[in-house]
């Protein structure tokens, strides 16, 4: 007789298949957080996690500038009309934090949501990349400086950038000391990514 293996009910089985979702989450971290969910949290504590991410959801819009996340048309930074005429170009809404961060840099942002990738299948095209362009011209930039994480695709994607720029004469820097190769923006921190902006190089 071959006794068949219990599993959870189907439920918590979908809960765990959610947690799954989450980048970094496993099989077992997900099967962790969906107990602790069940047999810790009090119903209060779930409904109102439950409202706070579909309220984050229904506000959440990218910026109509710079393509921050943001709750507003435009988001606190674009709106800034003291910051100086530089432009941070970074992958994501997390590298703009992890900049902001700092407090060393007082210009603006501009986030790809993405990097150029041909091996997945993501050219200039499916990136925010034509407005940053748009957004050289039109906003009178004086220098872009390129902080794309230090790997395949951020090189590709900070080549890429340079060579537009060159052709309309406009100054393209890209960070440098402190971030090692291969190395993502959101994991450095912020002793590294101010030496990073300090030793930035022309491309």
């Amino acid at each position: 007789m071959v006794c068949s293996k219990m599993k959870y009910y189907k439920s918590l089985e979908d809960l765990i298949e959610c947690f799954q979702m989450f980048p970094g989450i496993g099989p077992k971290t997900a099967e962790r957080l969906a107990l602790f969910a069940v047999q810790k949290l009090q119903k209060e504590k779930v409904e109102n996690f439950s409202e706070v991410l579909l309220n984050v959801l229904k506000d959440t819009k990218k910026c109509s500038v710079c393509g921050c996340l943001t709750d507003k048309d435009v988001c606190e930074v674009c709106s800034d009309k003291d910051r100086e005429k530089t432009l941070l170009v970074v992958g994501s809404t997390k590298d703009i934090i992890t900049f902001e961060k700092t407090g060393q840099y007082h210009g603006y942002y501009h986030a790809l949501g993405g990097l150029i990738s041909p091996l997945n299948g993501v050219s200039p095209q499916d990136i925010n990349i034509d407005k940053l362009f748009e957004r050289v011209k039109k906003e009178n930039i004086k220098e872009v400086i390129v902080a794309t994480s230090a790997n395949i695709e951020g090189e590709m994607t900070a080549l890429y950038i340079k060579n537009v720029l060159e052709k309309d004469g406009i100054k393209a820097t890209r960070i440098g000391y402190g971030l090692p190769a291969g190395g993502d923006i959101e994991y450095a921190d912020e002793i590294t990514l101010i030496k990073a902006l300090e030793s930035r190089k022309e491309m």
